[in-house]
């Protein structure tokens, strides 16, 4: 196990920097996930990481060395990629041994190995088998396997779950997480996927155009978004965003509704208001805003409203035995400590 380091990482292909100066200690243990949309630069800092990609300035450390000019091989790092990247032709015995090729073992040392990787993995039964005799997770596990037996200080993952059906990415995701527990090794885990980034890490990078926009504890970048880029893309549905207009202790909606936020504001500033669909509910007596429900979307336990008004069209949550329908008038409310206030411009979180 080992400290993980990034010190103004930049990556460019000739004149175009993808990459813009990327700070970053990930500490010993830590599992840290990169999030973010398609090319945001999350994929290309873990190759970095590994030493696929070169660096174009900068400095990564693991541990007490810098390893910018190290091959992968010497950096004491494994990666399991997107694609399972297993052999067909061996078995899962032969297939995660190989991840010891060139370890400085015994026979006997190598073999316990195997045997102690395969129970945690729990993949014991499994070890004479051949890739094709074998789920779409249990191949996973076995490219999983492969890097964990190196017992390297740094795993890198790399979209291991996006070929999976969403079944096999619930449990694998639990799987991925009770390893972390046991074996305890410094986890660096790239996703485009916000659950999998809330569930997994310890704290989350959210990346957008090669610049960081946040980096915090799954409950960090949820409640106290930096901006409104990471308050919209973290949470399903996103975020609500109204206008409004401050005036001290009160503000005022562009749909005519005034408010007191619990905080002062600028008297006459424009800002954004931003509200959770989870934090929404049926208020008749301080509403922020008012409509019709143009779409309903049950999901069992709870049930998703579209609601179109002066405002615009907004999402809440309700229970789902609500008995709110399609056509009904809904005056929807929040506490004051549930409201975000973001500046219109740079889009970043007024305190």
């Amino acid at each position: 196990m080992a400290k993980l380091s990034l010190k103004k990482l930049t990556k460019s292909y000739g004149k175009v920097e993808v990459l813009h100066g990327i700070d970053l200690d990930v500490d010993d243990g830590e599992f840290v996930v990169f999030v973010g949309p398609s090319g945001c630069g999350k994929s290309t800092s873990l190759r970095m990481i590994a030493g696929l990609e070169e660096i174009t300035s900068g400095e990564i450390w693991i541990g007490d060395r810098k390893v910018n000019d190290l091959e992968p091989k010497d950096r004491d790092i494994a990666m399991v990629f997107q694609n399972y990247a297993i052999y067909p032709h061996m078995s899962v015995r032969k297939n995660i041994a190989f991840g010891l090729w060139n370890a400085p073992l015994s026979k006997a040392e190598k073999a316990a190995r195997i045997e102690e990787v395969a129970r945690i993995l729990d993949m014991s039964e499994l070890l004479e088998r051949k890739p094709s005799q074998l789920s779409g997770g249990q191949r996973q596990r076995v490219a999983i396997g492969r890097a964990m037996v190196r017992n390297p200080a740094v795993f890198l993952f790399d979209e291991p779950l996006s070929n999976l059906d969403a079944q096999l990415r619930t449990q694998m995701r639990l799987e991925i997480k009770k390893l972390h527990q046991q074996v305890g090794n410094t986890i660096i885990f790239v996703t485009h996927d916000q659950v999998e980034a809330m569930t997994l890490a310890d704290r989350i990078v959210i990346m957008k155009d090669g610049h960081i926009q946040q980096v915090g504890t799954p409950e960090d970048v949820f409640h106290a978004p930096a901006n409104t880029f990471v308050a919209q893309f973290i949470g399903a549905p996103s975020m609500n965003m109204l206008k409004v207009t401050g005036a001290g202790d009160e503000i005022s909606l562009s749909s005519g509704v005034k408010m007191q936020p619990g905080r002062q504001t600028q008297t006459g500033r424009p800002l954004l208001l931003g509200v959770r669909p989870d934090d929404l509910s049926v208020d008749d007596q301080n509403p922020i805003v008012t409509g019709k429900v143009v779409v309903r979307e049950p999901l069992g336990s709870e049930t998703l409203i579209y609601v179109s008004g002066p405002q615009g069209e907004i999402v809440a949550k309700v229970p789902g035995k609500s008995g709110v329908k399609v056509g009904d008038e809904v005056k929807l409310g929040a506490t004051p400590e549930a409201l975000h206030f973001f500046d219109t411009e740079t889009g970043d979180a007024l305190v």
